[in-house]
């Protein structure tokens, strides 16, 4: 049995696996780390008859309220048997003795996660259109769910929401700073001070990361499942689409593939398109969205500094560390753009 994949010690999980569900492992495990992931760290472990898939926070530096496996398992769990496309869950460990950390199980699905241009390009731009659009409906339809039909009305604060996010990316950035970040900060300053009031119609289930690379698309261009909960919660829906847009824009602003370039390929819907097709599936009213475009890009400015700051440290496992602080200034800028134009 392996032993050579780091944060996740094979004896010590089969030993719990076992117990948890007895009989189902049958021959020798094996894992491997899952390219791409550059937040919570993602395994294919196999017996040689079936899969698995465990995810478990970073090594090393963790923030105390980011890379919450109970939440990833309870928002998938509760989402089970809507229209929202998500992995089967197994199991859930909040033992951190047993590997290290907290950690859950979860089936394989099939399916691609794209991240660059040239993945889609090879496509086409009628199937690249297809994807992305898919890519929206399911985010209308997740954001259409009744929390406390599922079971998760108790899973957020929804008032309050948007006032708790300016202040909780302002201090993941004062945990992770890797230097002084003055532009960041009067951007924080400036959402603080211009905070919309809460709007109850678009209150729902947040995905908090949403973005092609985190939807696995099957071979009919349908989005087969949605992964990467950790940061789900129930609130204003509308910093969902605001971060999309954000993530579709970082190449061009930040430059290089520091997260993904998929928006700039061949057939891929623009921000004004991607804004109507969600306006017509999910029947709502956006209003004014350049506060939470301001937000999304505070918020993904942050989410990668620290992703850089435990980069610095040694503590990520992974490719593409290198280039992960880089566009942060530019990021910042962006944000007081939005803010400046809405």
């Amino acid at each position: 049995m392996t032993q050579e994949t780091p944060g996740l010690d094979l004896g010590a999980y089969r030993r719990w696996y076992d117990a948890e569900r007895p009989g189902e492992i049958e021959g020798e495990l094996s894992a491997s780390l899952i390219a791409g992931g550059r937040s919570n760290l993602t395994y294919a472990v196999t017996d040689g008859q079936r899969e698995w898939i465990v995810r478990r926070p970073p090594l090393g530096h963790v923030q105390a309220t980011a890379h919450d496996m109970g939440r990833e398992y309870t928002a998938m769990s509760a989402l089970a048997d809507t229209a929202v496309p998500v992995p089967r869950m197994f199991a859930h460990c909040t033992d951190p003795d047993v590997i290290g950390a907290e950690f859950y199980v979860m089936s394989r699905v099939d399916g691609a996660a794209y991240r660059s241009k040239d993945e889609l390009a090879a496509l086409g731009p009628e199937r690249t259109s297809a994807i992305a659009q898919h890519m929206v409906e399911v985010l209308a339809a997740l954001h259409a769910v009744d929390p406390a039909a599922v079971g998760l009305g108790e899973f957020g604060r929804p008032e309050g929401f948007l006032e708790r996010q300016v202040r909780r990316w302002g201090r993941q950035l004062e945990g992770s700073k890797t230097q002084e970040r003055p532009r960041a900060e009067e951007l924080h300053r400036l959402l603080t001070e211009r905070l919309p009031e809460d709007d109850p119609s678009v209150r729902g289930i947040v995905h908090g990361d949403y973005r092609l690379d985190n939807c696995l698309v099957g071979s009919d261009d349908r989005v087969h499942a949605v992964v990467d909960w950790e940061m789900a919660t129930l609130g204003d829906t509308r910093t969902d689409l605001a971060l999309l847009l954000v993530y579709d824009r970082l190449s061009e602003i930040a430059g290089g593939d520091v997260v993904s370039d998929v928006a700039r390929a061949p057939g891929y819907p623009s921000a004004d398109e991607q804004l109507a097709r969600y306006a017509e599936a999910s029947g709502r009213d956006l209003g004014d969205m350049g506060w939470h475009l301001g937000l999304a890009y505070f918020k993904l400015a942050v989410i990668l500094e620290g992703i850089h700051y435990r980069f610095l440290q040694g503590q990520t496992v992974g490719e593409g560390f290198d280039r992960i602080g880089q566009g942060f200034d530019t990021i910042i800028d962006a944000g007081h753009d939005a803010l400046r134009k809405g």
